[in-house]
């Protein structure tokens, strides 16, 4: 699943703080964890590069659209956060949502270099796409420090499984224009997730060439992201944003992995009113 899909279509193993849901990546738009005074809407475009599915060597480079709505009460509407609510309690902060997890084709879609599928998935068959339930819970240890722990389960498409995952950030710096964060992020994945995105049944392996493989559930992913955000003016902002995924155990061992260490990168602009 490539990132800049995923941050346009569901929530991820992201703080409850930020606009942020990618499949399998904390990189991030930045948004005020307390709810605004007013409703606010946000629109922001630019663009995300990543591989072509976990575990590739293949680089997709993709559009990144931002459109987030937020009212005072916490309900909010996003291209990057999905449909849902969140609220805090002192240091404790947390959110609900409904989202969506991309598909994964078998076959190249689109221009090369700007499109989805692979051929090393040729045989592998599509994985659906499925409605996504996500909620998370974070504590502020500091105020420069979160940690967040989260789950998505899926909704349609169930035998896809489900994700876990552990999240720290770090504000490095923070001033009156800029603001810098250094994030950590844990991944894991019940058997039927690590079946469907890392395994390789009988059939598959006699359509894909590939031999069978049978993943555990368990920690797939390491990330680490380092993120800036320069803001102009209170509407106008610019934010960068880059990463490297590490796979783990049985996602390093599968044979669809081509390259266990796999960069992702993002950028756009951003105004809100």
């Amino acid at each position: 699943m490539t990132l800049a899909l995923a941050l346009l279509a569901t929530a991820g193993p992201v703080r409850a703080d930020e606009a942020a849901p990618a499949a399998d990546s904390p990189l991030v738009t930045k948004a005020p964890r307390t709810a605004p005074a007013a409703a606010s809407f946000t629109v922001g475009l630019g663009a995300a590069v990543s591989t072509r599915y976990s575990g590739s060597n293949e680089t997709v480079a993709l559009p990144l659209l931002v459109l987030d709505y937020v009212r005072p009460d916490g309900f909010f509407a996003s291209t990057l956060r999905g449909l849902g609510y969140a609220g805090s309690a002192g240091q404790l902060f947390y959110s609900v949502a409904l989202g969506y997890r991309v598909p994964r084709h078998e076959k190249p879609r689109g221009p090369a270099g700007f499109g989805t599928g692979s051929r090393y998935l040729h045989g592998m068959g599509d994985v659906k796409g499925s409605a996504t339930a996500l909620a998370l819970v974070g504590y502020s240890v500091q105020p420069w420090l979160d940690l967040v722990a989260y789950t998505e389960q899926p909704l349609s498409a169930r035998g896809n499984g489900a994700r876990y995952g552990l999240d720290a950030s770090a504000k490095v710096l923070q001033a009156a224009q800029d603001t810098t964060t250094l994030s950590a992020s844990l991944s894991a994945g019940d058997g039927r997730y690590m079946q469907t995105y890392h395994g390789v049944s009988p059939m598959q392996a006699a359509n894909a060439g590939y031999a069978a493989f049978a993943p555990k559930a368990g920690v797939y992913q390491l990330e680490a992201t380092l993120s800036h955000q320069h803001r102009f003016s209170n509407a106008w902002s610019l934010t960068g944003q880059l990463g490297v995924q590490r796979l783990q155990g049985d996602a390093a061992k599968s044979p669809l992995t081509r390259r266990t260490t796999q960069p992702v990168a993002a950028v756009y602009a951003s105004y809100a009113f």
